[in-house]
């Protein structure tokens, strides 16, 4: 893989503000002067946060990545990157895959150089708390990458030490999935220890952890785990809740609700994405992304989409082209991106109790959900009528979000729904530049069929 030399962001802190800053070129420092004191470790964090944030992280391309792979958005452009996604025809060469893999590893850096160097500092002002968090957060977020990275491109190189010069971490052999996966859980238990039990939608916390680690377990299979982790947090029933309606937690400029367990937060000089490819050419966007027929009638149909038609609209006549409205906010891009949201939570718990033969439990939990979305309970039987309940559900409550393509993959039913030709769709290829430089993603270690 392309080695990332680690630039420490700037920023500007706010007082208590959760939002992260922009970076301003011109302030970012060397990596060796960069971590020295509490305030230097604080703009490191923000700046981690920021590249997670990015436009070709959760700001816009790795979410495309699954909704446009998830066979419910068209594209409506005439870039080949995003048609190849739409069509299952995705190379190597695409520009998608390539942004977000570079972006995910440059978000891996940003945490190494966080893990390394925070620990070192002997500031006086630098308290206990402050840089537990800080080390926590970084192994949140790298779990989450390396979360990212396992479901996208299977197991991939582990880069665990800061990268600062060209003879460092080379030579590393991609990964088992196994293996990746462990890191991730390895990272998210050391988290775990570090970071507050405070709730925060914007920062993370010990529910923040549970809830990934719901998620973590569920892909695992390791049912009782998963069950475990989604009921810590969905009992915490004062910080965590559905709203209603369904709109309640991004219509009217809604930030941070109960709905949210982590989103990332934006400003008007560090904007997300999403809006500019959803909104219509009347609302200043491109509408290069739009729902299709058929999750258009879905969402429109009062026993299957209830309140959730909030999440389209239409333009008027002549036009009269469906959009998606979750991305719309003015100033442009201060939209939230949502990680995780409760409603997950939910049908994670509900999955895991059908696997465990709870039928009550599962139907319990799955009908939260559609009661919040006002349409009638579910009322099935058996496990598998719940387990393909749950998968209509997933894909009329989170159609913009990064859901739907990773959980066809995960249970299997990605070839069947969407009619793929081969398996070997269900990982996105190792972008060819990176083949060009590393000998270890290329040849026999590059994703089969590409």
């Amino acid at each position: 893989m392309k080695r990332y030399f680690y630039i420490i962001p700037l920023v500007i802190l706010l007082g208590s503000c959760k939002k992260f800053l922009d970076t301003d070129p011109q302030l970012q420092v060397d990596q060796a002067e960069a971590i020295t004191n509490a305030g230097s470790a604080s703009s490191a964090v923000n700046g981690m946060f920021n590249v997670l944030a990015s436009s070709s992280y959760y700001g816009s391309n790795f979410p495309a990545l699954s909704y446009l792979s998830a066979g419910d958005i068209n594209w409506t452009g005439s870039q080949s990157d995003r048609s190849e996604i739409t069509k299952h025809l995705t190379s190597a060469t695409n520009g998608y895959v390539s942004s977000a893999w570079t972006a995910i590893y440059k978000t891996i850096s940003s945490a190494n150089y966080i893990i390394s160097a925070v620990p070192k500092v002997t500031d006086p002002l630098f308290t206990a708390t402050a840089r537990n968090q800080y080390l926590g957060e970084a192994y949140f977020v790298r779990a989450l990458a390396y979360f990212d990275l396992a479901r996208g491109w299977g197991g991939v190189q582990l880069i665990l030490s800061p990268t600062t010069t060209p003879a460092d971490n080379t030579g590393i052999p991609r990964s088992t999935l196994a293996d990746t996966y462990a890191q991730v859980l390895k990272d998210l238990d050391a988290a775990e220890t570090l970071v507050p039990a405070t709730v925060s939608r914007n920062r993370v916390t010990q529910k923040t952890i549970w809830a990934l680690k719901a998620r973590f377990y569920l892909y695992q299979r390791q049912w009782a785990l998963a069950e475990q982790y989604a009921t810590q947090v969905i009992n915490d029933t004062q910080n965590y809740a559905l709203v209603k309606p369904y709109s309640a937690f991004f219509a009217n400029n809604a930030v941070a609700t109960t709905e949210s367990i982590f989103e990332l937060a934006y400003t008007v000089s560090n904007t997300n994405g999403h809006s500019n490819w959803w909104l219509p050419p009347v609302l200043g966007g491109r509408r290069e992304w739009a729902p299709s027929d058929a999750l258009v009638a879905l969402l429109n149909n009062p026993a299957v989409g209830g309140n959730r038609n909030a999440l389209i609209g239409q333009t008027a006549a002549p036009g009269n082209l469906w959009y998606g409205k979750l991305y719309y906010r003015t100033p442009v891009g201060t939209d939230p991106a949502y990680v995780i949201r409760i409603a997950e939570i939910y049908l994670i718990r509900s999955e895991v109790r059908a696997q465990q033969d709870n039928i009550t439990g599962a139907l319990a939990d799955l009908n939260a959900v559609r009661d919040r979305a006002g349409i009638t309970p579910a009322t099935a039987t058996t496990p598998n009528d719940i387990l393909l309940a749950l998968e209509n559900e997933r894909k009329v409550e989170f159609p913009f979000e990064a859901d739907r393509w990773f959980n066809l993959v995960r249970t299997d039913r990605a070839q069947t729904v969407l009619s793929l030709p081969d398996k070997h769709l269900y990982l996105f290829p190792i972008p060819y530049n990176e083949t060009l430089v590393d000998e270890n993603l290329a040849g026999a270690n590059r994703n089969p069929g590409y």
